[in-house]
């Protein structure tokens, strides 16, 4: 059996799973297919760690946290460079910038990219966690805490961030689409090891599903719209203004990112203090699986 998470953050699983590729190739070996639904980085990760999965969705920067504390995965595919995250103010509230949240109440998912957005913003600033009172929520329940008023501020993430951004008129007050540490795809270590051709055969179907979701937004947004349960207008905003495909290949670019993110973890007390951050990227990222994509 080969298990797959999908994500609303991760359109192209969307895709797969809508157009039932996967079912089709693998079924042709015999092999059933899995799907199992991740609500964050930190669920996806969760599901690998206790090998409920077999490929997992996540940002790049959740997935060092995991490498950091000694889960065995690899990094090998990049399946979107969104700017799924920004800090987030109700609609006439006086938090216009990051300074204007010390004290508040402000709404996170633990080790998710918006919550390591967080941390960055605040660290940018001289800041650091202890001059919030953070209020762990997974993003569902952060949205729906910001628009009820039972916290000050969300670090947000599409297409929830979106759908309040439409509907309650909310003010994405803070954005950095660099201090996003891109979509990427990851493997059970031990999974790659004993079928490597299964996980090349999981990439070839991705990037099928990732060029038809980038030449197909429409289509595409009307997919994640009933997934999520959400408008069209909002899958639409999500996916038209704050989704990018690049190579899918894992290189330097995303390196640098993981790089910049794993010091203010690190300083924050989220990786271990003698934790080699470029030990770590170099290990975690394994580019050969993509690259072998475009090997003719």
């Amino acid at each position: 059996m080969i298990r797959l998470d999908f994500a609303t953050y991760n359109p192209p699983s969307l895709v797969l799973k809508e157009k039932g590729r996967a079912e089709e190739a693998f079924g042709k070996e015999g092999i059933k297919v899995e799907w199992v639904q991740s609500q964050g980085s930190n669920r996806a990760l969760s599901f690998l760690q206790g090998n409920n999965i077999d490929f997992g969705s996540t940002a790049g920067a959740a997935a060092l946290i995991s490498a950091s504390n000694g889960y065995p995965i690899e990094l090998i595919y990049i399946y979107s460079k969104p700017e799924w995250t920004a800090l987030v103010a109700p609609r006439g509230s006086s938090i216009q910038k990051i300074v204007d949240l010390r004290g508040k109440k402000v709404a996170a998912t633990l080790g998710t990219d918006p919550y390591i957005f967080l941390l960055r913003a605040l660290n940018s600033v001289g800041f650091s966690e202890k001059d919030i009172e953070l209020v762990p929520l997974q993003h569902g329940d952060g949205a729906a805490a910001l628009a009820n008023g039972q916290v000050d501020a969300w670090a947000g993430l599409d297409p929830h961030m979106a759908r309040l951004e439409l509907e309650e008129g909310v003010n994405l007050f803070y954005r950095n689409v660099e201090f996003n540490t891109y979509g990427v795809l990851n493997v059970r270590k031990e999974f790659s090891e004993k079928y490597p051709h299964y996980v090349q055969k999981v990439l070839e179907l991705y990037e099928r599903a990732r060029t038809w979701a980038r030449d197909n937004p429409d289509e595409t947004a009307t997919i994640l719209a009933r997934t999520a349960q959400i408008a069209p207008n909002v899958a639409k905003l999500q996916l038209s203004q704050r989704t990018n495909y690049p190579s899918p290949v894992p290189g330097n670019e995303l390196k640098e990112t993981l790089l910049a993110a794993g010091k203010v973890l690190k300083e924050g007390g989220h990786i271990v203090a003698q934790a080699n951050i470029p030990s770590l990227v170099e290990s975690l990222i394994q580019p050969r699986w993509a690259e072998s994509l475009f090997i003719k």
